[in-house]
Formats: C-alpha cells, sequence, structure tokens
C-alpha cells in the first residue's frame, strides 16, 4: 500500500473546509511555537489552498488563531470532564484530572500547548480568549465540587473562588511542566494532586469557620 500523500504533494486543492485549515495550522504549531507566528501564506499552503481561499472561512489570521484556542478550550475540557465523572470520590476526582492533564501533556496535545503557551506568551487578544476559556474550565469544576462536596456533606467556602484557584494552579504548573523532561511528571503529579487538595481542605475548614 503506498504512502499517505499530503495535501501539499497533491497540489492545491479544490475545496477545503474550516477544519482543513485548523488542522494545517495546527500541523505548523509544536511545543514552542507560538500561534501569532503563523502567516497565512504558510498557512495556506500546508493546506493546500490558494492564499486567496483562506477568506472564505476566516476573516483574517487572528480569527484562525481565536478558533484554535476556543477549540482547544473545548478539547481540554471534555478530557478532564471526563475525568472528574469516573471518578467516585474527592480524591479520586483530584488524582484523575491531574493524571488526565499530564496524559495530554505528553501526549503530544497540540491544543493544550496551545493553550498553555498563549496563555503566558501570546498576544493581548490571545490571553483573553485563552482567559475565557479558562473561565469556562472554572465554571464547570465548581459545578463539579459543589456536586461532590453535596454528596460528602462536605460544603466549601465560595466554591466558585476554588474552582478558580485549582484551576490557575493547575495550569501554571503545566506551562512549566511542558519544558522538563517525562521523567518528572510523576513528582509534578503527587505535587500539584497535594496542593490541589489542600486548597479543598482550607475550603472546607472556612466555611466550618464562618457557620
Amino acid at each position: 500500500m503506498p504512502d499517505p500523500v499530503s495535501p501539499k504533494r497533491l497540489g492545491r486543492r479544490p475545496s477545503i473546509t474550516r477544519e482543513d485549515l485548523i488542522a494545517a495550522a495546527l500541523a505548523l504549531l509544536g511545543p514552542n511555537r507560538s500561534v501569532s507566528t503563523l502567516g497565512l501564506r504558510e498557512v495556506t499552503r500546508e493546506a493546500g489552498i490558494a492564499p486567496n481561499s483562506f477568506y472564505r472561512h476566516f476573516r483574517d489570521i487572528d480569527e484562525l488563531a481565536v478558533t484554535l484556542i476556543e477549540r482547544a478550550g473545548t478539547s481540554l475540557r471534555a478530557v478532564i470532564g471526563q475525568a472528574r465523572h469516573r471518578a467516585t470520590s474527592g480524591h479520586g476526582v483530584v488524582r484523575g484530572s491531574v493524571e488526565a492533564f499530564f496524559e495530554r501533556l505528553r501526549a503530544d496535545d497540540r491544543f493544550l500547548h496551545l493553550l498553555l503557551r498563549e496563555g503566558l506568551a501570546g498576544s493581548d487578544a490571545y490571553k483573553q480568549a485563552v482567559d475565557a476559556q479558562l473561565r469556562f474550565f472554572e465554571e464547570e469544576l465548581c459545578v463539579d465540587l459543589v456536586r461532590l462536596a453535596d454528596a460528602a456533606g462536605t460544603p466549601l467556602h465560595a466554591p466558585d473562588l476554588v474552582a478558580r484557584a485549582i484551576t490557575r494552579l493547575v495550569f501554571a504548573v503545566g506551562a512549566s511542566a511542558m519544558d522538563l523532561p517525562p521523567e518528572r511528571d510523576r513528582e509534578q503529579i503527587d505535587a500539584l494532586t497535594t496542593m490541589v487538595r489542600m486548597i479543598v481542605v482550607g475550603a472546607r475548614r472556612m466555611h466550618a469557620g464562618h457557620r
């Protein structure tokens, strides 16, 4: 069977979708490359279309970049959400979510790399797009934290702030972990799991102290 042939080797394609352009942009990105460095001609060359065809799907390269960030948030929320719902206890939720996060980090998940990178070094517009995705994470996590706390009879003080603290902590650690060797992952997972549990335990005690 012959090897698969990329669109570039086949020449320009007669038609293309938004998904094709998103895939082309992702193929050009790596752990150390910002979406802000992508050029329109570079993306269309990777996709195998004429540059003018790009404008049928996106207003400009910035709109494509924001779409990538939004897609990244949706993809990662699905993975982490599944990990949370598979767990049946508070400890299981924390450990399972942290491990799922690191699995995506090491699976060459360019969506996750995109979120981590643009949240730190992207343009203001890209940082705002990442921040919007993090707020979605916080909202979903808050719902799960309240559900688990109610089931265990251990309410949390300000669960929205707990969710925000956990989300920002996990992404900050993830951004640093990208540059560390995979051999350090177990150490990072153990430390991050402990830090998240400390936040939750502190919120429980604060609630108890305010009654």
